[in-house]
Formats: C-alpha cells, structure tokens, sequence
C-alpha cells in the first residue's frame, strides 16, 4: 500500500515511474543497515530507507522532468539499477537479522470475530498505513494542493500558464514516490521479514504499479486493491500448510495471477480508465519549450 500510494501521487501528476520495484529494494537494503548499525531500532531503518527510496528517485526526475527523457524507459533503467545495487550492498548483511516489531492488539476492536485480528491486530507500521491512506485521500480530494496535484496532471500547460511550478511540482511528486516506495521496501527487510534477502520484494513494486491502474486513480480503491493482493498471499501460504495438493511454485503465483486477472476485467471498461486516467500521464512536459 505504501508504494502504491507514492506511485498514485507521481502519476496524477502525470508522471509514470516504473522503477518502483527498484526503489524499494534500495529502500530495503538502506533500512536493514540503518537497523543494524543502530541495535535494531526499525524507526531509524524505515527513516533511513524512505530517505534512499527518495534519492533513487532523484536521478529518475533529472533525467525525465529535466531533460525529457522517456519515463517507461528510464523507469525500468531505475528497477534494474536497484536490484543490482541493492544485491551488491545486501552481501555483507546477509547473516544478520532484527528482532523485528510485536504486534500491538487495539482493545475491543481487536476482539471482533473475523476482522479484528486481521485489521486491530499488526505492529504500528500497518497502523501507520491506515493514517497515510487516510491523510493522503483527504487532500487529494479536499485540499487545494490535491487540485493543484491533479491540474499538473491533466492540463500541464494551462497549470503553468496561470503560474504553478508544473516540474517542482513533479519533482516534489516523484520524490514523494520514492520515500513511499523506499519505506515499503524498508518494511519488508525490518518488520515483515526482518532479514535481508536478494529480490526480497519478489515482483510487489510491479504490482504496486499495477494497483494504481486498478484503483483507476483513485486511493480508496488501490488499499481495496492493497489488501486482496496481501490476502491472496496469505492464502497460498496456509493453503501450503493445509497440504494442498498443488505444487508450491503454483500457489506462490496465485497473488500475481489473481492481480492479472482482475487487470483484465478493469481493463474492458475503457471508460472507466480514460475518466479517471491523468490526461498528461507519461507525456514530457519542458516548460517554455
């Protein structure tokens, strides 16, 4: 949901980063050795990869937003740089591992059947997601910066005409992406799986972009999108431990299947997506060019 939500900010305004995987994996590595040179404390780790997602996204603005380069391309450059700089970092951290963060039950509401354990019963960080998705759809849909955001997005030109700063807009956007991409990626290595692992984000940055398409712009949506994803992953987990009669390459793969059948189904409602897709989206925008 992190990354999906940082990709959903840089896209409305128009901008289409596909290097998420490799940011969080940058994210990743930063945080795990940010945790490990401080005794494990996961604040400083996610800090540190939300910073490094950040900075793996700077290069990626430079060359898209300042000097109009292709964004799929230079999205792609940007995944391929983070898996192997994260992969050449991540050897010599290879046999540590962090005491990880305990679960904090929220009285009563933990104790609802079926839903409490699932939604009241995480460590702070997926706590920390909920106020994120909440503060980040109130001033998309509220506030006068969220039109600013969505103007960029649609109408670049006409934004910089009545005098928005259409690229320090987009830089603060990817940016912004790219700390959301970094501190998912740091959640994996220091709470989730607290160890670090080559590929450790097993394809989730890819169906963080892909999320975006599935909530056609719309954050409510992505988290519904968020969770099906995450529910499908725990459900080939247990369905492993259950013994079901299925080889384990194929239940590993239901959570990706699942995402691509359901981008199917979006997908035929064409008007759905053109009312909804940012107008701008993946077009260069050179002011005064």
């Amino acid at each position: 949901m992190f990354a999906g939500l940082g990709e959903l900010v840089a896209e409305k305004t128009g901008v289409m980063n596909l290097g998420v995987e490799g940011m969080m994996l940058i994210g990743a590595i930063a945080a795990f050795a940010a945790a490990v040179h401080t005794d494990g404390n996961f604040v400083v780790g996610l800090s540190a990869g939300a910073l490094a997602g950040a900075l793996a996204a700077l290069p990626f603005a430079i060359l898209t937003l300042t000097l109009g380069a292709n964004q799929a391309a230079t999205g792609l450059a940007l995944t391929i740089f983070g898996v192997g700089l994260s992969a050449f970092i991540g050897q010599s951290f290879v046999s540590y591992s962090l005491p990880g963060v305990q679960p904090l039950a929220i009285p009563l509401l933990s104790d609802i059947p079926v839903i409490g354990p699932v939604l009241f019963k995480q460590d702070v960080v997926v706590y920390f997601s909920f106020i994120c998705f909440a503060v980040l759809a109130w001033v998309l849909a509220k506030t006068k910066l969220g039109l600013v955001l969505r103007a960029v997005g649609e109408y670049p030109e006409g934004a910089h005409a009545i005098g928005y700063p259409v690229t320090a807009i987009r830089y603060g956007a990817v940016l912004f992406g790219g700390a959301m991409a970094g501190l998912a990626g740091g959640y994996l290595s220091t709470v989730y799986t607290p160890l670090w692992v080559q590929n450790m984000t097993a394809g989730r940055g890819w169906i963080a972009v892909a999320l975006v398409v599935f909530a056609t712009w719309k954050p409510g949506r992505l988290m519904l999108g968020a969770y099906l994803f995450g529910g499908m992953t725990i459900l080939q987990l247990h369905a492993q431990g259950f013994g079901v009669a299925l080889p384990s390459q194929l239940l590993s793969a239901v959570p990706y299947i699942a995402t691509i059948v359901v981008l199917v189904l979006i997908s035929r409602d064409r008007k759905l997506l053109q009312l909804n897709l940012p107008a701008s989206l993946g077009k260069p925008f050179i002011a005064g060019g």
